[in-house]
């Protein structure tokens, strides 16, 4: 009987402490595609045959529509409650300018993207929205446009080939897809979707990479048909786009992150600013509490190859990519000084989108080579390695 008396006195002891030694957030990364958009001009290629003429949309193409800004506010809101739960800054009022900041890529679309998550995360609240000048090329997010890497559009091509199998394989590999991507069109005639074979080149260049074929033409529109429902159009793909087919047809547009992302080398070279970035503000001392980077589809698809995970969330393709979807990386610390790396992929559903709605789901990773919460020395190392070296600055 002492020794039970002992030992729940040992028990009791201990667990206040036990309790005090869980990890703490500090900061929070976050690399996020910007919000619900237009068609981007050719994204439905000349040339697509439909039963139907296809919806008109409220804004120019490619740009931020009216309900995508308002959804970007109700998912500032969601992040800012997000972020108050972590400990990382209040849940009301204006947050110092040093606590938090937003940067995006100079298309509108970003710019639009970020304003609006501010005008939801901090109501009122004089917090920047920064941004290179118009016209000019930010390595952040358009590295092999802004020649920040070694690259060579071979060694790109090799490494895709390797990655896919090739082309053709790639074709193969989403026939049922294509197939469903025709019934959802009705054009009632062999394909919906004519044009020249599978066939994978450098840019005259020697820059980038450029794609033919069926998943070329096929991607946006598979995207596209996503952005009606994320709109709230009341019935995406003349009304045959339902949750399920759109997250199969989400396969056809991953595909093309097959090709130009997600190879190792294409994300070492994709991702290598971006991925320098994220790791200074983890690292470095003064960083802000929450640090956002608006980009695209090929940033938060790049990044994450990079880091070895794949993208999973509701309603979505296996590394498609979400409206406003966002790689977030939380910094931790515990008592003993200790500093951790949490990684998560943050999204909406299309559905959720289209209504308005302010649930985010939270899909937690791991990095391979490490644990859920990985030291931040090793998190480092390992995206580090895995990142193309700069032949100039990034900055």
């Amino acid at each position: 009987m002492k020794l039970l008396h002992t030992l729940l006195a040992l028990a009791i002891a201990t667990t206040p402490t036990l309790a005090t030694a869980t990890p703490q957030v500090e900061r929070v990364v976050m690399v996020m595609r910007h919000g619900v958009r237009a068609p981007i001009d050719g994204e439905v290629p000349a040339g697509t045959l439909t039963a139907a003429p296809w919806p008109r949309w409220p804004v120019a193409a490619e740009q931020i529509t009216p309900h995508g800004a308002r959804a970007m506010a109700i998912r500032g809101r969601a992040d800012r409650a997000w972020l108050a739960a972590l400990g990382v800054l209040p849940a009301t009022g204006c947050p110092t300018p040093a606590s938090v900041t937003v940067w995006t890529n100079v298309s509108q679309r970003t710019i639009d993207s970020g304003e609006g998550f501010v005008a939801g995360f901090a109501p009122g609240c004089a917090i920047a929205v920064g941004h290179r000048a118009a016209g000019e090329v930010d390595p952040l997010f358009e590295a092999l446009r802004a020649h920040t890497t070694d690259f060579r559009a071979t060694d790109a091509i090799a490494s895709i080939e390797h990655f896919t199998g090739g082309m053709d394989r790639l074709v193969a590999k989403h026939a049922a897809g294509l197939r469903l991507l025709d019934r959802v069109l009705a054009c009632a005639q062999p394909t919906c979707s004519p044009g020249a074979p599978a066939a994978l080149r450098a840019t005259a260049d020697g820059r980038g990479v450029e794609l033919d074929g069926a998943i070329r033409r096929t991607s946006g529109i598979a995207q596209v048909l996503l952005l009606e429902a994320a709109e709230g159009m009341p019935h995406p793909g003349w009304g045959r786009a339902t949750p399920a087919v759109l997250a199969r047809l989400g396969q056809l547009h991953a595909a093309l992150f097959d090709v130009f992302t997600r190879s190792p080398y294409m994300a070492a070279h994709q991702a290598g600013p971006l991925g320098r970035r994220v790791l200074a503000s983890l690292t470095a001392q003064d960083s802000p509490a929450l640090d956002l980077l608006v980009g695209h589809d090929t940033n938060v698809t790049a990044l994450a190859a990079a880091l070895g995970v794949d993208l999973v969330s509701p309603d979505y393709a296996r590394n498609d990519t979400a409206p406003a979807g966002a790689l977030a990386m939380e910094l931790l610390r515990d008592t003993r000084g200790a500093r951790f790396v949490r990684l998560s992929y943050r999204t909406q559903t299309p559905a959720e989108l289209g209504r308005l709605g302010n649930r985010v789901t939270t899909t937690a990773m791991t990095v391979p080579g490490c644990a859920r919460l990985c030291p931040v020395e090793r998190f480092a190392t390992l995206l580090g390695a895995r990142l193309a070296p700069p032949v100039r600055d990034d900055n």
